[in-house]
């Protein structure tokens, strides 16, 4: 069921108006059903995932709430992390990982014939997985308490507005807001439909339409060249965005409608300076998840270990968006960004005091350089393989006759990236969405009337699946 199709609309409609008719345990039970159904929408039978790793979370977290014996809290831990991590690597890395031990065995002239599971991917199993892990590793280290209910708990890991792609939650701000009776009022319920309505321009307007140059670039990288190369990488970058944000932006808006609020998940990315603020703007629950559960447990800054654990957590980073060696790539080239802006950060700073009061032009030229640092990292992740990239970066040096379809592209491109810089542009500077409410009132009708006259006349019609579903 994907937020930009007719379905989805009709479901939500008619959850929502049963929704506020019910007392607050029955509006529970009623999101919980509901979560359920939109979950099995794409497989019933995987319905049985999340129910395994919420009856053993459930469980694992009371336990480790009432025992103070160590050995047995290790023990509690280690069940839950390994039952979820389990259940992650059968479906999503067993093949993955099988296949690279046949090609390094062959290296070595060993001939070695595993049996591969071919499993279909669960929906959002990397979302949710990380999500419900949170509630028994913050249990373990004493920074929260267990619910006794355990349909509220099945909510928390199930609320449909975010279980396929996030935001990932932590129990100690979603799971409060579900436990406590809500109360709808105007001010959620706009903000819901200004968020549900930017998001699906996002997705539906600019996503799906940038992907159209995208994939003529990336899905035969050896006819393209040149500047249509530049135009392909730069049209996904800002896909990859649009589509991500734009899913985010419909269920921080679906939630809003239930008085529901979940956390910020990007914050104008491409408005970062470096990649340690990248991190700090894109996708924020995921990179304040590793920072918090990985980096921090790897021994954080301490040990002079800072660069190996900063390597560490962002190739398992990009591990966790596939199993594929682009995405191993993708970690690495992030770790090693970040390493470098740690080993010279105060070398950028002398930089910087060069430009004395030209302080804007300095930033400027800050963003449009790691700018394109972010889009050159984007090429890794959206190659199909490796010897793709290769291709790409050698056909991004020879240049052609350029040729009127190309042209059409980049001025359609220029046409759907204006609002989305303006917008942010916006955000950045009267920091956040809600600046729409603040503004006058024409300001307000007019961005409607926009917004809807886009969906209505340039909305593509592909139903393109968003991106992080795969993951």
């Amino acid at each position: 069921m994907l937020f930009n199709s007719y379905i989805y609309f009709v479901f939500l409609a008619i959850v929502y108006l049963l929704y506020r008719s019910l007392s607050h345990r029955k509006q529970n039970l009623l999101l919980l059903t509901a979560s359920y159904v939109f979950y099995g929408f794409w497989s019933v039978k995987f319905c049985s995932l999340l129910l395994i790793s919420t009856v053993v979370d459930f469980y694992c977290g009371r336990a480790l709430a009432r025992t103070e014996n160590e050995r047995n809290r290790t023990l509690l831990i280690t069940l839950s992390v390994v039952t979820n991590l389990g259940i992650l690597g059968v479906f999503k890395y067993y093949d993955f990982f099988v296949s690279s031990m046949v090609e390094l065995l062959a290296v070595f002239g060993l001939d070695a014939s595993p049996r591969l599971l071919h499993v279909v991917l669960p929906v959002g199993i990397s979302f949710y997985t990380f999500q419900t892990m949170t509630y028994s590793i913050d249990i373990y280290r004493r920074q929260l308490r267990p619910t006794h209910d355990i349909f509220d708990f099945a909510l928390f890991v199930s609320f449909f507005p975010q279980l396929v792609a996030g935001p990932i939650e932590r129990a100690s701000h979603l799971l409060p807001q579900l436990v406590r009776e809500r109360i709808l009022g105007s001010k959620m319920t706009r903000e819901g439909l200004w968020l549900i309505l930017v998001g699906l321009f996002k997705k539906a307007v600019v996503a799906d339409n940038l992907a159209l140059i995208a994939d003529n670039v990336f899905n035969a990288p050896g006819e393209q060249t040149g500047l249509y190369v530049l135009l392909g990488v730069y049209a996904f970058t800002f896909q990859i965005y649009c589509d991500f944000s734009g899913y985010t932006d419909i269920a921080r808006g679906t939630a809003r409608l239930f008085g529901v609020d979940l956390m910020l998940n990007f914050r104008q990315p491409y408005f970062a300076t470096n990649p340690r603020e990248f991190w700090r703007r894109w996708h924020i629950s995921l990179s304040t998840w590793l920072r918090d559960y990985l980096y921090i447990s790897l021994g954080g800054n301490r040990k002079n270990r800072t660069y190996r654990n900063l390597m560490i957590t962002m190739l398992l980073g990009g591990l966790w968006h596939g199993a594929a060696m682009t995405f191993v790539t993708w970690g690495a080239y992030q770790g090693v960004m970040l390493v470098i802006h740690r080993r010279f950060e105060r070398v950028w700073e002398g930089i910087g005091s060069l430009f004395g009061g030209a302080q804007r032009t300095w930033l400027a030229l800050r963003v449009f350089v790691f700018f394109h640092i972010t889009c050159l990292g984007w090429i890794l992740f959206r190659a199909e393989r490796l010897a793709d990239v290769k291709t790409l970066l050698v056909n991004l040096f020879r240049f052609g006759p350029v040729q009127s379809p190309q042209v059409n592209d980049a001025l359609l491109f220029v046409f759907l990236v204006i609002p989305i810089l303006v917008l942010d542009g916006i955000r950045e500077r009267r920091g956040g969405a809600g600046w729409i409410f603040e503004s006058p009132f024409w300001v307000r009708v007019n961005a409607v009337v926009y917004l809807v006259f886009m969906l209505a006349f340039w909305a593509s019609h592909e139903n393109i699946p968003f991106i992080y579903f795969q993951f």
